[in-house]
């Protein structure tokens, strides 16, 4: 929490954060626009905040999109305020989610879900931990099946033998250990299935995962990933960091996608 403070403390910074929960995904050129200092000082001022965790960046071919990440920032109210006012935080807290998602799913051309945690572990550990068959049914209640080469099916299958598979796509591109990118579901009414894309990456002696799910024009589907993947993530976190996955698994967040999944594909 030093280095969140520390970020904060800085009104430039604090401006900056502003403009991307206003307009979550911009450029450092764009960002430039708004503070009266030099490129490279804006620079240093987002490579703050990222040392803190209070934003990510994505590539986007030559474009460098910079995200707001909330979740320090949560941290710091689940400890000083969650307890003295829970059920109205709560409410305010669904509500700014909302409003977050239908931002998000509004802008055009830009990842309509990024999401990104630190795994004290490795890149060819976490790459085993996304394509493992059984490593996936033990922190995502499915095994993820395929032979992960570009252009083979991936299949999200369940573990009671049935063989059946609730969510399907296809591989587009593997380079273990740093990048998994797969279509994801059903389609949207334009007929393009959604993408997802991982991106791993070492991060001193930790691992930065990056997750960025595309094409997610409905509504819902967004709040079903807004849901599901963190805490998909947090088990897998948790399985790899200390051996066992959560003491109660979210299985009940990973069905939001599921059943999204399931009622587009009719």
């Amino acid at each position: 929490m030093d280095m969140v403070f520390k970020a904060l403390a800085d009104p430039g910074r604090r401006l900056l954060l502003d403009r991307l929960r206003k307009d979550n995904g911009q450029t450092l050129g764009q960002l430039c626009e708004y503070l009266e200092m030099a490129r490279q000082s804006v620079s240093q001022h987002l490579a703050v905040l990222e040392s803190a965790n209070l934003i990510s960046s994505v590539r986007r071919g030559r474009l460098k999109l910079h995200y707001l990440n909330p979740v320090p920032l949560q941290e710091i109210t689940y400890r000083w305020i969650q307890e003295f006012e829970h059920q109205r935080l709560h409410a305010l807290r669904a509500l700014k989610r909302q409003a977050e998602e239908a931002e998000m799913a509004a802008t055009d051309g830009k990842p309509s879900f990024v999401y990104v945690t630190y795994i004290h572990s490795t890149p060819e550990k976490v790459w085993e931990a996304l394509t493992d068959a059984d490593l996936t049914a033990d922190y995502w209640g499915h095994s993820n099946v395929s032979d992960w080469q570009p252009g083979s099916r991936w299949e999200h299958r369940r573990t009671d033998g049935s063989g059946i598979a609730d969510v399907v796509g296809e591989v587009i591109e593997a380079t273990p250990p740093h990048r998994l990118v797969m279509t994801f579901g059903g389609s949207d009414e334009s007929g393009a299935p959604s993408v997802v894309r991982f991106d791993i990456e070492p991060h001193h002696d930790i691992v930065r995962l990056t997750v960025t799910h595309d094409g997610l024009t409905d509504p819902s589907d967004l709040r079903a990933v807004s849901a599901g993947w963190p805490a998909v993530l947090s088990n897998l976190k948790s399985l790899l960091e200390t051996g066992r996955v959560l003491p109660q698994a979210p299985w009940e967040m990973h069905e939001d996608i599921r059943a999204e999944q399931m009622s587009r594909n009719g």
